[in-house]
């Protein structure tokens, strides 16, 4: 993990994590200049770096600024871009009421250097409105907190996500934000760049196990797929569920939608990382999609409680994680189910037996 490398100031923030295999290498690239926003490249070398022009980058005019050396090594790469948070209020019975757009690209945002973890792995980008006439903010923040990996395995909080080696979890926070209505509820813009030939597409799997996030069946995926879907290239992946408490248990829970990806037709906010990479490629031959990820519902009124909001998401590549039954529930459920079955054909035993020992009072004829 590197805070701003090649560049000795903290005024901006740029945090690149890298993961080299036998073989590749994966790049993270972190950053709150402009619209924060993470870019993800895949390379077919153990060797390759990231490369910052400076001077270029937060100039007017970044395109360039930021490449991967060697270029020919790189294989795939993909943005993410938070760019607002939206509040509404369902005022009945005028319908829908929403609020003045929180745009993230106005934001105020501490050094990431502050709370950089090298053991942990963890970084956590915090900010604020630059102008905020409401007030909403004044005892609270929005924040990015980044986890990186160095081996499979499940987070311990829920909603505990399944992750591997090529992948890192965000998790997005909303503390201590006043909400400007009775009944407000908050919705995250996430905007998604990919190159030509690259496509995004949104899964919902449901599942009839819970062990590890109890009550939540359901499982959506944000994938990349190759145009012809003959492999899938990256993806975004979490559980239907917010959580409105830092030690999360299964009451805190805070209902969790996504409102459908479409194609945008709106140019993306000033996100110098994306312009620095893709260049002017961004607004010719890659594709734009956004999604809506809305936070709470009709029965439940948790943030306006404890004005706390966490939402976890996997970022990666390749295919996403899939859970699988653990040995202990898989044994629960052959015994539950096994037991009714052994008795059955133990019953069905003795009946017959029995039907072919049945005594007769008759002496047989010689």
């Amino acid at each position: 993990m590197q805070y701003n490398p090649g560049w000795n100031g903290s005024s901006v923030n740029l945090l690149h994590v890298r993961a080299a295999g036998p073989g590749d290498s994966l790049h993270y690239v972190w950053s709150s200049i402009g619209a924060p926003a993470v870019l993800l490249v895949a390379t077919q070398s153990p060797s390759s770096a990231l490369r910052v022009n400076w001077t270029q980058l937060l100039s007017p005019s970044p395109a360039g600024a930021i490449w991967i050396d060697p270029p020919d090594s790189v294989v795939y790469s993909s943005a993410v871009v938070f760019t607002k948070l939206f509040e509404f209020s369902e005022a009945k019975p005028l319908g829908e009421l929403f609020y003045p757009t929180y745009d993230l690209s106005e934001f105020s945002w501490d050094s990431l250097n502050h709370t950089l973890n090298h053991t942990a792995l963890t970084a956590e980008l915090s900010g604020v409105p630059t102008s905020d006439p409401g007030g909403g903010f004044s005892n609270g923040s929005l924040a990015f907190r980044v986890t990186a990996y160095e081996a499979s395995g499940r987070e311990g909080r829920l909603p505990s996500l399944l992750h591997t080696a090529d992948s890192s979890q965000l998790e997005f926070i909303l503390a201590g934000v006043a909400p400007r209505g009775n009944s407000s509820r908050f919705v995250l813009e996430v905007a998604t760049v990919e190159e030509a030939g690259a496509v995004r597409r949104l899964r919902s799997e449901r599942s009839i196990d819970d062990e590890y996030t109890p009550t939540i069946f359901e499982v959506l995926s944000l994938v990349a797929e190759s145009q012809n879907g003959s492999s899938t290239l990256g993806f975004l992946q979490w559980k239907a569920t917010a959580y409105g408490s830092w030690s999360p248990r299964r009451e805190d829970g805070i209902q969790c939608r996504a409102q459908g990806l479409q194609e945008a037709n709106w140019t993306l906010p000033v996100s110098s990382i994306v312009q620095a990479y893709f260049g002017e490629s961004l607004g010719s031959t890659c594709t734009v999609s956004a999604l809506n990820v809305s936070f709470g519902g009709e029965e439940g009124q948790v943030y306006q409680e404890k004005r706390y909001l966490s939402w976890s998401v996997l970022l990666g590549f390749g295919q996403p994680p899939r859970d699988t039954f653990s040995p202990l529930v898989i044994s629960i459920t052959a015994v539950a189910l096994g037991t009714p079955l052994a008795m059955l054909l133990l019953g069905s035993c003795l009946v017959l037996l029995a039907q072919r020992r049945r005594y007769s009072e008759y002496e047989p004829i010689n």
